[in-house]
């Protein structure tokens, strides 16, 4: 039972940053908008990645750790191709398959297998008008019948403050969606996904 982990935040927030301190050959990156990291070191990358790149991939487990970079482009290149359909039928299919990848990590990878969703936050208001940081998607499918965080127990938020230090916040202010286990994490920790992959394998007792 694979651990799928879900690393939110604006453009520039330093989501694919936090991955610098990984070593090649120690996390394979799926890289679904085939960008260039935002740093020297080379790691291994597999640009255009789309679900069944994906799945193939985490199927043979080569690698105990993968990161999705930027994941909520499986949803909106996959919206764009079929935009010309009418109907709500694609946005069916497009919250299924987002659903189902985060199944297959859970139940078909190996427990030390652990997934780095790293995603594009969107603003939301609930009915008293408060505002608050959520996961991106498209449709209504993903937000009304199925609430993405809740299918990940750990969801670390990527912020930056005035002095231009990045950091993630590992619970809730009230204010967005970041949520992890009791003493996994304090509430702010450096945007170091290697940290984070660190601490989540100590906590659970599984194999670094």
């Amino acid at each position: 039972m694979g651990i799928p982990v879900l690393i939110m935040g604006e453009s520039g927030s330093g989501k694919s940053a936090s991955l610098r301190n990984f070593e090649p050959g120690e996390i394979g990156i799926f890289n679904v908008a085939s960008k260039p990291l935002p740093f020297r070191k080379k790691l291994t990358s597999a640009d255009a990645a789309d679900y069944p790149m994906i799945v193939s991939t985490l199927n043979a487990h080569h690698l105990p750790r993968y990161a999705i970079d930027d994941s909520q482009y499986l949803l909106a290149f996959e919206f764009f191709s079929h935009a010309s359909e009418k109907g709500y039928e694609k946005f069916t299919n497009m919250a299924l398959n987002f659903y189902n990848l985060i199944r297959f990590i859970q139940f078909n990878t190996p427990p030390d297998c652990i997934v780095y969703f790293l995603h594009h936050v969107e603003t939301s208001y609930d009915s008293a008008g408060n505002r608050r940081l959520k996961a991106k998607t498209i449709g209504k499918m993903l937000d009304e019948k199925l609430t993405v965080e809740g299918l990940f127990s750990i969801v670390l938020l990527c912020q930056s403050d005035s002095t231009g230090r990045h950091f993630f916040q590992t619970q809730s202010n009230g204010n967005s969606t970041a949520k992890s286990p009791m003493e996994m994490f304090p509430a702010e920790i450096d945007n170091d996904l290697k940290l984070v992959d660190n601490a989540i394998r100590d906590y659970y007792g599984l194999q670094r």
